[in-house]
């Protein structure tokens, strides 16, 4: 089980200095995220993907649900009121639309969620639009409080900003 902690720090030079301190704490540079206003440079720093500064997957999962029932219900209705073969309903027809129509609701979210910012991150908009850089660390749950004791220690111009304990595997 991972966390993410979420760190907000005042420039670029203390952005890569902490960078530079995690990495020998031996966190590795695809586990550190940078997220900076738009047209700021963060050469040099692992800028944080769509993944995780959009709503992609949740808007994902919420158009697979919907789709899905969508799907399954005219199914329902199809294989009841327009039976393919007899008399008798096929309830495949059923299946084969529950399985479409989440496909399809999934990618129709997801052109939507990746246009829309993270629910998440929108605590820190103000922050990030004065010219703060927020830094997410992704550590196992084990490390997660020695990190913060490293990072509180060697970089006081940085201000914690708390954690989120359900981080997916993927983003």
């Amino acid at each position: 089980m991972s966390r993410r902690i979420y760190w907000l720090v005042p420039d670029l030079a203390s952005a890569r200095q902490v960078t530079n301190d995690l990495l020998l704490a031996r966190v590795t540079e695809r586990q550190i995220h940078f997220v900076g206003r738009e047209g700021m440079d963060l050469s040099g720093l692992h800028v944080a993907n769509v993944l995780q500064t959009s709503d992609v997957v949740r808007a994902a999962q919420v158009g697979l649900l919907i789709g899905g029932i969508t799907g399954a219900a005219a199914g329902v209705a199809a294989a009841v009121w327009f039976p393919i073969v007899g008399e008798t309903p096929q309830w495949g027809i059923a299946a084969v639309l529950a399985v479409l129509g989440g496909g399809f609701g999934a990618w129709a979210s997801s052109m939507i969620g990746i246009s829309t910012p993270s629910g998440r991150l929108r605590r820190f908009e103000g922050a990030i639009e004065q010219g703060q850089i927020l830094m997410m660390v992704d550590v196992p749950q084990a490390r997660a409080k020695e990190i913060e004791a490293l990072l509180k220690a060697s970089h006081p111009e940085a201000r914690f900003e708390g954690e989120e304990p359900n981080i997916p595997a993927f983003p």
